[in-house]
């Protein structure tokens, strides 16, 4: 378990440097872990496309939010306004999911995908092909210590945690959730009874990180 006082601190760049320079003969898997609201999905996707681009392997991105729990079976467990916690996915799901695209030599695999606009999950919605040899996996809780999500930490060979300032995260949340047409009060629960308390909790409780990206109050 890494020692949270001695991890270094990178850039963005700096981070595209280390994934160039990982070894080819085999996937690596890349996990990028942060709370709600600081950027996990935009720095992975500018990662995918730079790789892709700029570099000699071929990326693809695997999102925990495909994972989620339906609104269905989420009313069902009386966890629908609490969707997005750490209970509301289906981890071992995604456990075996990486299961699967660790077995060397690699398999096409067949992935969920979250899509946002119906907040929803959906089944079979993305391939992750066989070629694929650098795999960056985003989630809130993918390196928690925490059971079940500890489940996850041997599948990674490399291990980000984004540090994003508190204010950011909320201005940030609070205008996601305006753009999908969320009342004051709905907004505020969001804030302050979940998205919040869930990102305190992926501080608190992420492990094993090899590097903290740091964001300023202006990224």
């Amino acid at each position: 378990m890494s020692d949270k006082s001695t991890i270094n601190e990178i850039t963005q760049e700096q981070l595209f440097g280390k994934l160039g320079n990982l070894p080819t003969d085999k996937r690596n898997v890349v996990a990028i872990a942060a709370p709600p609201g600081a950027g996990k999905t935009t720095l992975t996707d500018w990662l995918v496309k730079k790789i892709n681009e700029n570099s000699q392997f071929k990326a693809q991105a695997l999102y925990m939010d495909g994972f989620h729990f339906d609104n269905i079976l989420l009313t069902k467990m009386s966890l629908l306004k609490w969707k997005g916690a750490p209970n509301t996915f289906d981890v071992k799901g995604m456990e075996n999911t990486l299961k699967r695209l660790n077995v060397c030599p690699a398999e096409d695999v067949v992935v969920p995908v979250f899509d946002r606009s119906l907040e929803i999950a959906r089944a079979g919605a993305s391939i992750i092909s066989k070629d694929i040899n650098l795999l960056i996996v985003e989630g809130n809780y993918i390196l928690c210590d925490i059971s079940p999500w500890d489940s996850l930490n041997k599948y990674f060979d490399l291990r980000i945690l984004i540090k994003t300032p508190k204010n950011v995260l909320k201005n940030r949340l609070r205008e996601r959730w305006e753009y999908y047409g969320l009342d004051d009060e709905s907004i505020r629960f969001k804030l302050y009874e979940n998205d919040l308390p869930n990102g305190d909790f992926v501080m608190e409780h992420s492990r094993s990180i090899d590097y903290y990206l740091i964001q300023s109050q202006g990224d």
